[in-house]
């Protein structure tokens, strides 16, 4: 290599260097802004687990503080009391301070709260329909069979999570008005079920016999826990 390309190569060198330094000068920030934006989001994101962690242990601590409380009026006001951070979790809370007030006696306020729980959108809908259908069932000896219906009917229609619990609602129902033919066919329609459980399954059973009637046994599904 002669001198000439030799000291060209060199300036070539220093100029991709000069140009190297200068990008670095003028776009580095740009680097920097990332580095502490990824590092930033990495505690922001531990931060908010942490936060959440504190909510939930806050929670089952108010929870069983209740919890250690003698049963009656005293466990469901500290249960309604109990700080809940989300939707979900107060519903919690307060499904459990219903069946306080109901196992001490007090199932209107008990209702009123499982009504609470039924009709707030802000929560899923599964917590909604199981605490509606606790209402419901809390309201069976007080309310008129013709009023709980159409309710359970709703919550019995297919594809619902509690349908075959309700459909079990009807068919009492049924029993409790005289249509004795109407519930055994109720209960031969759980029985047939793929989605039955042992238990409703052998209730089911249990109540066609003692109705009178012959469980359809054939291609009978069998039952989940």
């Amino acid at each position: 290599m002669s001198n000439t390309d030799s000291f060209i190569d060199e300036v070539n060198d220093e100029v991709r260097s000069d140009r190297f330094y200068a990008s670095l000068r003028r776009y580095g920030w740009i680097g920097i802004v990332a580095v502490i934006l990824i590092v930033g989001g990495a505690a922001w994101n531990e931060y908010n687990k942490a936060q959440e962690r504190a909510k939930s242990e806050a929670l089952g601590d108010g929870l069983l503080a209740a919890l250690a409380i003698e049963e009656g009026p005293a466990r469901a006001e500290a249960l309604t009391a109990v700080p809940a951070e989300s939707p979900a979790a107060g519903a919690v809370a307060e499904m459990m301070a219903a069946a306080e007030q109901h196992n001490a006696g007090q199932t209107g306020l008990a209702v009123e709260a499982l009504d609470r729980v039924a009709t707030n959108g802000d929560i899923d809908p599964i917590y909604r329909q199981i605490a509606a259908f606790k209402s419901l069932t809390l309201q069976v000896d007080r309310v008129p069979a013709d009023t709980l219906r159409p309710q359970f009917e709703a919550l019995a229609a297919p594809g619902q999570p509690l349908s075959l619990l309700a459909q079990e609602q009807l068919a009492l129902l049924d029993i409790r008005e005289g249509n004795t033919s109407e519930a055994i066919d109720r209960y031969q329609a759980v029985l047939q079920d793929a989605a039955v459980t042992a238990d409703l399954q052998q209730r089911a059973l249990q109540v066609i016999v003692s109705l009178g009637g012959t469980p359809d046994m054939e291609n009978l599904p069998t039952a989940g826990n």
